[in-house]
């Protein structure tokens, strides 16, 4: 990377040249319609924040059998599908860049959440602890099921079906979610994972669906324009691993064999790092990564700028900033103030801090 990149250098992205080094971090908004079909409200909020240098979409379900919270919007259905075509079709009326997040949340769901009531399913039948938002308001986990090593080449289809409807919803790639403590990451830990099959135990096992899934995702669309996120160290919903050095380490080695568009970590859990296991310095992954890496977890304008100074990160993604200041570069550029989020709205309801979070006068 040059000496003198900033977050306002260009930098190309698999086929896409992007205009600065900022990404619109995946956000859960609850804001999906009947049918968990993306709605005209969704276009106008991305469109809003076509000065990213890319935008990710909000965690997107890949299958019914993926959904985990209410009013989270799918790619598996046609109308769903249009519903994503308004979102791209604005996006790129202004110039924007964006990916799908493509999502199955595994066994962080609810039977209500799930066809005729079914138990989720996941690698292992290990119950999370905690409760999770249903329609009905909040309820305890589950015992999920295991899946069968039957079931698994369909998991894989849904995510190559998924890959095919993003391509016909007109996205310019995806993101696949293998962080967070949903279906990817909880094959790819030990902590939710005790399969004994070809699926669990060694690395290579507890790896080999992450990576059998990518190998799908890129078939559809050309791996340079395929990311993937992962959380080395992140507790949440109720993950943690016995090496997450090793675990990690060898999965970014065996992902840098796809010429993925980039490898998006998010830092969250370093302050905890007890919780996911022993703690080790994310800086390793990106050594091993041979392509553009993305962090991510609270980052600043200073913070931002001192990672790409110090070499540590191609591009930085900003979450809740993003979703308070549609035109985030330019206050950047400014030195201008930030508007406060409301955390209030950040899930659910309606407009209201959604699309009307003031832009620069």
């Amino acid at each position: 990377m040059p000496a003198n990149t900033t977050l306002f250098s260009p930098i190309n992205l698999g086929p896409h040249t992007l205009p600065n080094r900022m990404a619109m971090a995946p956000m859960t908004r609850n804001r999906a319609g009947e049918g968990n079909v993306p709605q005209p409200v969704n276009a106008e909020y991305y469109a809003q924040r076509t000065s990213a240098g890319l935008i990710i979409t909000e965690a997107t379900q890949i299958s019914p059998q993926g959904v985990g919270y209410p009013a989270t919007p799918g790619i598996h259905s046609t109308a769903q599908v249009a519903g994503w075509k308004l979102v791209t079709d604005a996006v790129h009326a202004k110039g924007g860049r964006i990916f799908l997040q493509l999502w199955h949340v595994g066994r962080i769901s609810h039977p209500s959440l799930q066809p005729n009531g079914a138990t989720p399913v996941a690698p292992s039948a290990i119950k999370p602890s905690g409760q999770v938002y249903t329609y009905q308001g909040m309820q305890d986990y589950v015992t999920p099921r295991a899946l069968t090593l039957s079931e698994l080449p369909g998991i894989i289809e849904d995510y190559r079906t998924a890959a095919q409807n993003a391509l016909a919803a007109g996205f310019d790639g995806v993101e696949i979610h293998g962080a967070n403590g949903y279906l990817l990451d909880q094959f790819l830990r030990d902590g939710s994972n005790q399969r004994t099959d070809a699926y669990g135990g060694s690395l290579a096992n507890r790896a080999r669906l992450m990576l059998e899934v990518t190998g799908a995702v890129s078939a559809v669309w050309g791996a340079n324009r395929v990311g993937i996120r992962l959380s080395p160290l992140q507790p949440f919903n109720d993950m943690r691993d016995s090496n997450p050095e090793a675990t990690f380490g060898y999965a970014v080695g065996q992902l840098n064999r796809f010429g993925l568009a980039y490898l998006h970590v998010t830092e969250m859990g370093m302050e905890k790092p007890g919780a996911a296991g022993s703690a080790f310095d994310l800086g390793k992954l990106r050594t091993i990564w041979q392509g553009v890496y993305m962090t991510n977890s609270g980052y600043d304008l200073a913070r931002a700028s001192a990672a790409l100074g110090a070499n540590k990160a191609d591009m930085v993604s900003f979450g809740v900033l993003f979703l308070a200041n549609p035109d985030l570069p330019a206050r950047f550029a400014k030195g201008a103030a930030l508007n406060t989020p409301d955390q209030a709205t950040f899930y659910g309801g309606n407009e209201k801090g959604y699309t009307d979070y003031p832009f620069m006068s």
